[in-house]
């Protein structure tokens, strides 16, 4: 199969003929090999290029570096690859290697190899895809395992046996969880089944590793379909047992609670719909982190869970640590908003006062939309006229905030032109028409008819007084 009509493909295409003439007279085999090729054929965008060359990666790389105006190089020679910055794009070189395993580390023992050598260590086959850039096949797709059939039946699937695959990496089983995330596709079941069987090897790979693919899983668009993977196939209680701890259900005197893994990614889901910030995401996952900790059964009464959302907000700091997750400005707010995540809905579901309001505002501050967001996501329920009656409520209380907001402003703000600079630029007689004058510039501005600028005000100014009568000094 050839790809020259995939727009991605196309749109570097010359960029591609240029590498490949390189290749053909420095006597070099290249491929694009990976995510790049995979994005190609999915139609989603991609600005990082992977190219497997047969031999040296770092010393093609110099001669296309050489060739390419404005390239900058950067090569790693322990890695054995090279990195190109070029109009954007970030190109990738390493040699075709082998690569073999020992039991305590995820690091490979590598040697030159062949493409089929660097095919058979990518992770899963929609990653194992490579396309000639060669002249005498340039364009043609190397698709060994089947990728291209995997990527039309949204599977996800290890090229050789995944139970190797994983045992080798580790690592592999979360990017293969991420890939499906990102993806919406389906862990096919020996695949799924290999990566029972190698969990707790995850122990092997630095948090750090685990924590940048875990928040590649929060950031996708359904991020529940991560986190099913990860429970489901027992990761989740060894990368992330708080969250796990959420899952179940308890029944006393014929009466249960949500199970709050459920409603914490259904929460999460809903807001990835309205926000890709990664740590208001964090804020959703950690709202009620704390419910295991406060569940109670209270006779006359059922569940409750007093306190969580304070207990929650004291959570948050030793989760980041743990996870190697940053312990500056956005871990408190995410400790703000898990804190405050339940403060508008209990607005919702009480008369606003404006004084309600304002305590709100205050102890938000800037961060009022995010948290009115964080809480939106939290109306979840089988009972739709219920989640239907609280949506209403809650839009009051959104329209109550801009009404305060607006209120507020408008009785603090004043006009960019004060009584003084009245007296100081005209010659008024009578003391009220410094008033009357203000006033008339404010009303002006907040109408629109005139903008809020000192000098655009003055020019206002000027033309009112003269109307009136009233001198320019």
């Amino acid at each position: 199969m050839f790809l020259h009509q995939s727009e991605l493909f196309l749109r570097y295409q010359d960029l591609f003929a240029k590498i490949g003439q390189l290749a053909d007279d420095n006597q070099q085999e290249i491929y694009l090999i990976g995510g790049f090729v995979r994005d190609s054929i999915l139609m989603r965008e991609s600005d990082d290029i992977d190219i497997v060359v047969i031999g040296k990666g770092i010393d093609f790389a110099k001669i296309v570096a050489q060739a390419l105006d404005g390239a900058q190089l950067n090569f790693f020679p322990n890695f054995g690859t090279a990195h190109i910055n070029y109009n954007n794009l970030i190109i990738e070189f390493v040699g075709a290697r082998k690569e073999s395993y020992r039991s305590d580390s995820r690091n490979p023992l590598v040697e030159d190899g062949s493409l089929q050598d660097d095919q058979n260590r990518r992770d899963l086959t929609i990653n194992a895809m490579g396309i000639a850039l060669n002249k005498k096949n340039y364009g043609k797709l190397i698709d060994p395992f089947q990728g291209l059939d995997d990527l039309d039946s949204q599977i996800i699937r290890t090229p050789l046996d995944p139970d190797k695959t994983f045992s080798d990496d580790p690592l592999r089983m979360m990017r293969a969880i991420r890939f499906a995330s990102q993806l919406g596709f389906r862990i096919e079941e020996k695949t799924f089944d290999g990566i029972v069987a190698n969990k707790e090897r995850i122990k092997i790979i630095s948090q750090e590793r685990i924590t940048e693919e875990l928040n590649k899983i929060i950031l996708s668009p359904m991020p529940s379909i991560g986190f099913e993977y990860l429970f489901d196939t027992g990761l989740l209680k060894l990368i992330f047992p708080e969250m796990q701890a959420l899952h179940g259900v308890e029944t006393i005197n014929g009466l249960s609670h949500k199970d709050n893994f459920y409603h914490t990614i259904q929460v999460l889901d809903n807001l990835a719909k309205l926000s890709k910030d990664l740590w208001l995401r964090w804020a959703a996952i950690l709202h009620d982190i704390a419910k295991p900790a406060t569940k109670r059964f209270e006779q006359g009464i059922g569940w409750t869970f007093h306190g969580h959302e304070d207990r929650g907000s004291k959570m948050v700091k030793p989760i980041f640590t743990k996870l190697k997750l940053p312990l500056n400005e956005k871990m408190k707010f995410v400790e703000k908003m898990v804190f405050l995540h339940l403060r508008p809905i209990v607005l919702a579901q009480e008369k606003v006062t404006d004084s309600a309001v304002r305590r709100l505002m205050m102890e938000v501050g800037e961060d009022i939309d995010q948290l009115m967001l964080l809480c939106k996501s939290d109306i979840t329920s089988k009972n739709e006229k219920k989640v239907e009656r609280i949506k209403q409520n809650f839009e009051q209380v959104e329209i109550k905030i801009r009404d305060v907001s607006e209120r507020d402003y408008l009785r603090t703000w004043q006009p960019p032109i004060s009584g003084n600079d009245i007296i100081e630029m005209l010659d008024i007689k009578k003391k009220q028409d410094i008033g009357i004058l203000k006033n008339a510039i404010k009303q002006a501005i907040l109408d629109g008819e005139v903008e809020d600028d000192k000098l655009k005000a003055m020019e206002y100014l000027k033309n009112l007084a003269k109307s009136k009568g009233i001198e320019w000094r």
